[in-house]
């Protein structure tokens, strides 16, 4: 059976090339799925798992530990552990505050383009200032 005609890279035809009127396309992307976007992140995590407990298996050795004049003796997994933790959540804490600022400075932003650039207003004044201006309409049309 002979192969069909087209250049070849190294046995493989090469991709298609859309023509003058963009007829060759490639078909779409399938995105995953949310169970499948769940299943590899579990998939993830049990690989994860196992690497954690190589590393507590492998440093189990007790190590003294002094931190502003409590002394303790732990693994030295755990304390790499807790350490690591204590980095992970600052780090989150850190974000979440930058989230939160990028988050009310939008809605400032919103607000004032929404208000023609006016500062945001409270609820009362908005509200005696569309009746002052439908009284304003009212005279007018008198």
């Amino acid at each position: 059976m002979p192969e069909p005609a087209g250049p070849r890279y190294d046995g493989i035809r090469a991709p298609l090339r859309p023509s003058a009127n963009a007829s060759a396309r490639p078909p779409p992307r399938r995105r995953p799925t949310r169970i499948a976007s769940i299943r590899m992140g579990l998939i993830a995590g049990i690989g994860v798992l196992i690497l954690l407990v190589v590393f507590i298996v492998q440093n189990a050795s007790a190590v003294h530990i002094t931190f502003f004049g409590a002394h303790a003796s732990v693994s030295l997994a755990v304390a790499l552990l807790v350490a690591a933790i204590a980095g992970a959540l600052m780090m989150a804490a850190a974000g979440t505050a930058r989230i939160t600022q990028l988050r009310h400075t939008m809605r400032r932003t919103r607000r004032r383009a929404s208000t023609g650039g006016q500062p945001h207003a409270p609820a009362g004044a908005r509200h005696h200032r569309r009746h002052v201006q439908a009284d304003h309409d009212d005279q007018a049309m008198e």
